[in-house]
């Protein structure tokens, strides 16, 4: 078994309410230190586990026998140069060298705001393009695609939700316009 860090980010519990903590700890979330920022719960978990994903997976499994919603794990999938930087281990300036093409071709190129000062970058896709160059291992491109394939897994489950919950509400209207 290897041990994973990862945070869970999730809502839906009132952090004021007495039983608020053990709910996570009798719901297998004891390997968590709990904390909140900007209006959210932060679950920091070590989790040991056969690998990254089946950590993850019983992470947000045990998060939601809490009953709490989970909105997102970190780290996230979407990055600044900053982040690339700190995660790779590089220096800020070889990060913008690269994302520049200064220093080697073929960076990927941002995929949120790109139209601004600050611009996004798919942490799996500069992992990979990364590891092509020795610059990350292999386990950190696996724990990058990971983390993106559940978000996404998340963000389908969340848009069917509200898929689910505007037909039912086209069905309500249609009837009481009946």
């Amino acid at each position: 078994m290897n041990s994973y860090e990862f945070t869970i980010i999730a809502s839906g519990l009132d952090p004021d309410a007495d039983d608020f903590a053990d709910r996570f700890f009798k719901a297998g979330c004891e390997d968590a230190t709990l904390s909140f920022q900007k209006g959210l719960i932060l679950l920091d978990f070590e989790r040991e586990a056969r690998t990254f994903l089946s950590a993850v997976v019983s992470a947000i499994r045990d998060v939601r026998r809490a009953g709490a919603t989970v909105e997102g794990v970190e780290p996230s999938s979407l990055v600044s140069l900053s982040d690339i930087a700190a995660r790779a281990q590089l220096s800020r300036a070889a990060t913008s060298l690269y994302a520049q093409g200064k220093r080697a071709g073929g960076f990927p190129a941002p995929v949120a705001r790109v139209t601004t000062e600050s611009p996004l970058w798919d942490w799996a896709e500069v992992a990979r393009w990364l590891f092509l160059r020795n610059q990350v291992d292999r386990l950190t491109v696996v724990r990058a695609r990971v983390t993106k394939a559940i978000g996404l897994a998340m963000k389908r489950e969340h848009r069917s939700a509200i898929a689910r919950k505007i037909a039912q509400r086209l069905k309500d209207d249609k009837r009481a316009t009946q």
